[in-house]
């Protein structure tokens, strides 16, 4: 008997744990999942150069590739090389127009365009990934210039722990923004996952 074809996930880091709630409630045994690390969102210029050279290390020992990273910031740079490489990317331009769908978002940026947001990753990681990163732990002063033109925080939930909600309080406190909670689930990351898992094995390249 022919053994299941294996697939494989190319995933932002920042995915990690949705991807793999996703995996184990769907019991998809045969999508392996390779995470780049977050950090490169502080470099998008090397998203798409970091994603080609992770396809061509690996696509050899997978019937279909599948690239969890929306546009990310890489200004086209990333559709780009998925178009050479012939590989399909989660539809977006970044993480919070997925999670909340296009529609949603656009509705929420609209109605106040200084909008931060928060997913369950970032708020989990914020110390480390924003306020670390942007040197505000060691030049407090930063902050307002950062973050002067804010007006709230916008945590858009995927499956919040119990206290999540105090946590994203206590960063919106912090940076002194109204606090917004939507519960959007795994949304696109969710039914693009689903929808690649479904599909017969098939080369993720041109032949």
């Amino acid at each position: 008997m022919k053994a299941p074809a294996r697939k494989l996930v190319i995933a932002c880091g920042a995915l990690a744990h949705e991807i793999a709630a996703l995996r184990e409630a769907n019991g998809w045994s045969t999508l392996d999942v390779a995470c780049l690390p977050p950090e490169l969102h502080n470099r998008p210029e090397r998203i798409a150069g970091a994603v080609r050279e992770k396809i061509r290390e690996l696509r050899k020992d997978y019937d279909g590739i599948f690239v969890a990273y929306a546009d990310c910031g890489t200004r086209g740079e990333l559709d780009k090389v998925l178009a050479e490489e012939g590989v399909e990317r989660i539809a977006g331009a970044h993480c919070y127009e997925f999670f909340a769908t296009p529609a949603d978002f656009a509705a929420l940026a609209e109605a106040e365009p200084g909008s931060f947001f928060l997913t369950d990753f970032l708020l989990r990681h914020f110390d480390r990934l924003v306020i670390g990163a942007l040197g505000i732990d060691r030049h407090p002063e930063l902050q307002d210039v950062y973050f002067g033109n804010y007006r709230r925080l916008v945590y858009l939930a995927q499956a919040p722990k119990p206290d999540a909600e105090a946590a994203a309080r206590k960063v919106a406190e912090r940076l002194g923004l109204e606090l917004v909670v939507r519960q959007t689930g795994y949304g696109g990351l969710g039914s693009s996952l689903r929808a690649f898992a479904g599909r017969p094995g098939m080369p993720a390249w041109p032949a």
